[in-house]
């Protein structure tokens, strides 16, 4: 069985600092490694996302001011990330939902051949 860690995908959006601070950074790049080597991740750090598909989540990363968000999919051969973005109210974006779709959807035609 190949233990390779999983490549990360950028479909969009990165996490650089600016306007993620130092620490809310790590924390990304520390929970990204974590699902790039097979580690499950659940509540408080990542809840599943359903509505945009399957093995579809969003990270959550609380900076000093920011409430952050990655949209992620885990993918047979990589970890996807279809959106980066700030959360300012209680439910995600109707826009980032679709947007995120749409990405997944695109990812999945070109990689997998689905439609």
């Amino acid at each position: 069985m190949d233990r390779r860690p999983k490549p990360l995908v950028w479909l969009h959006a990165y996490v650089k600092t600016p306007p993620f601070t130092a620490e809310a950074r790590i924390e990304a790049g520390v929970l990204l490694r974590q699902l790039q080597e097979g580690i499950s991740l659940t509540m408080p750090h990542s809840r599943p996302m359903p509505g945009i598909g399957r093995g579809c989540h969003e990270l959550r990363i609380q900076d000093q001011s920011t409430t952050w968000r990655v949209i992620y999919c885990i993918d047979s051969v990589a970890i996807v990330i279809l959106e980066v973005f700030a959360k300012t109210s209680n439910q995600t974006p109707h826009s980032v939902i679709d947007t995120s779709k749409a990405r997944l959807k695109n990812y999945k035609s070109i990689q997998h051949g689905e439609t």
